[in-house]
């Protein structure tokens, strides 16, 4: 699973963007200052750092000389300073894309897919049981025969895909899974649509091969 650093000192727009990072399916943490993001990386691989400029105990160019001098860890840089200077010193010191804020969700999570797949760290095509999920193009095939889902049906094929082997509680999906208005799905909604899900990408949704139920535990993609 696609594990990304958020390195912002705002609250506010950090648990934004960790709702918009997680409802795509990647798996986000937090780091409020320069070192707190040091101690993080030295613990743990990242496989992408999206990295304010100004933060409170130094600056987002040296921290991201210092992780590009550890490891090959593709940096995002997401600021106000959006001036031509700015710019180019952050692609002069190693990052591999800059977003000015304020920004845009949709295109903040096109970069940063086109950034992962640019650095071979994104898997953006799923095979399994005669389905085919293309995230690039947001194609879900079954036998050669495209499925349309709908923007929930879609989230929740996500999830599982990103998560194959896992067993996923009910809890664990209901956090997972908003709706388009940005309510709480519950659990009654949870089970229409994975039944709706069932439906479209199974061969036979009476006896599912693709997702499949973990009695008393919840459900799980592949093994």
């Amino acid at each position: 699973m696609i594990h990304i650093l958020i390195v912002e000192d705002d609250r506010e727009i950090a648990e934004n963007l960790l709702f918009l990072l997680e409802k795509e399916g990647f798996l986000a943490e937090l780091a409020a200052t320069r070192e707190e993001a040091l101690e993080r990386t030295a613990r743990k691989r990242f496989d992408l750092i999206l990295m304010d400029v100004m933060l409170p105990d130094g600056n987002g160019y040296s921290l991201c000389t210092t992780i590009k001098r550890e490891a090959d860890i593709p940096v995002i840089f997401l600021t106000a300073m959006g001036d031509e200077g700015s710019i180019v010193t952050g692609f002069d010191l190693g990052a591999d894309d800059y977003i000015a804020k304020p920004f845009k969700p949709l295109e903040l999570i096109s970069r940063v897919k086109n950034t992962l797949r640019r650095s071979g760290k994104s898997r953006s095509l799923f095979l399994i049981d005669g389905l085919e999920v293309d995230t690039v193009k947001g194609i879900v095939r079954r036998n050669g025969k495209e499925i349309i889902l709908s923007a929930l049906e879609y989230r929740l094929l996500l999830v599982f895909l990103n998560r194959q082997g896992e067993v996923l509680s009910r809890m664990k999906l209901l956090e997972e899974i908003w709706d388009i208005a940005g309510d709480y799905v519950n659990d009654n909604t949870l089970t229409v649509y994975i039944k709706r899900l069932r439906e479209k990408i199974e061969e036979d949704p009476a006896n599912p091969r693709i997702i499949m139920t973990v009695r008393g535990r919840g459900y799980r993609v592949g093994e």
